[in-house]
């Protein structure tokens, strides 16, 4: 295609826009409210998954043994956890060193109380291992084997935080699929009536342009650059929107919340900030293109 019938075509699909003002509008609305939804639940369902992440590296696994454990024993046990595949790091503290940090912790102001116990450590025989886990899907599986060798006195480990963030970022992502579904059928019908209608207005235009020699593809095209144009339009204005409102909303919990930055700190907009424009356009355009290349099949006949 030569490139003035190539400009003619995209200035037709413009101009489209502009005879149906009111089918575009609706068109462009409900486009933008469905990627609207679908960034914002985009924020969501990463910030959740980028928490349970992040949880999984701080949720440990820690190994008690028996006060009467030999030594020998508890380094076999140590042995045998650091050649487990799942296992991603291990740190061993022993009985010394566990009152050490708990004078520290609890004695600071008063080394008196703690020179009390100056020839009696009361955390004897409460050296243990601290195991961290690649994958806590694992974790289950890893503790009822650690439970089988006699020296293991208790094994403590949760991972109830992780399993809620998990249960959340499921039912987060199957009410936004179902919401987003809903709305792109909104916006695929609204999309359908668009370009029919054009090609209906047009139909008397198209037919002339066949009989001096335009090719079918020349002929479509106008409506598919509207279709185009009409995704564009419906995912750019809620991007805009969504960066706007997610540096607001990222600020004023790193502002108001510094309380729960050990257990959440939002994803940076500079970091999840380009996926989401990349899926946005994608869904926007593909779908303004999608419908209006079927629907442009079927409402004109030239």
């Amino acid at each position: 295609m030569k490139l003035n019938a190539f400009s003619y075509s995209v200035h037709s699909g413009v101009k489209n826009l502009f005879h149906k003002k009111l089918f575009a509008l609706a068109s462009i609305a409900t486009i933008a409210a469905s990627i609207f939804l679908f960034c914002m639940f985009f924020a969501i369902i990463e910030n959740v998954q980028h928490t349970a992440k992040e949880a999984e590296t701080t949720v440990g696994i820690t190994v008690l043994f028996q006060d009467d454990a030999a030594d020998s024993d508890v380094q076999a046990v140590g042995d045998a956890i650091k050649a487990r595949p799942e296992v991603k790091s291990v740190t061993y503290t022993s009985a010394e060193e566990a009152w050490d940090s708990f004078k520290e912790d609890y004695f600071q102001d008063n080394a008196y109380l703690a020179a009390a116990f100056a020839e009696d450590n009361p955390l004897a025989g409460s050296q243990s291992y601290e195991v961290f886990l690649t994958n806590l899907d694992d974790q289950d599986e890893f503790v009822t084997w650690l439970k089988t060798y006699p020296v293991v006195r208790q094994v403590n480990y949760s991972n109830e935080a992780v399993k809620t963030l998990q249960r959340l970022n499921e039912v987060i992502s199957a009410v936004s699929m179902l919401i987003i579904s809903v709305l792109l059928a909104v916006s695929v019908f609204l999309i359908s009536n668009t370009i029919s209608v054009a090609a209906a207005f047009r139909r008397r235009e198209n037919e002339i342009m066949k009989m001096i020699g335009a090719t079918n593809f020349m002929i479509r095209l106008p409506f598919l650059v509207e279709g185009v144009l009409l995704g564009l339009f419906g995912a750019v204005i809620p991007l805009i929107g969504i960066y706007f409102l997610y540096q607001k909303a990222y600020t004023y919990i790193m502002v108001h919340f510094v309380g729960i930055s050990s257990l959440f700190v939002p994803i940076p907009l500079a970091t999840i900030f380009p996926e989401m424009t990349a899926a946005a356009l994608i869904l926007g355009v593909g779908v303004g293109f999608i419908v209006s290349f079927f629907t442009i099949q079927k409402a004109l006949r030239v």
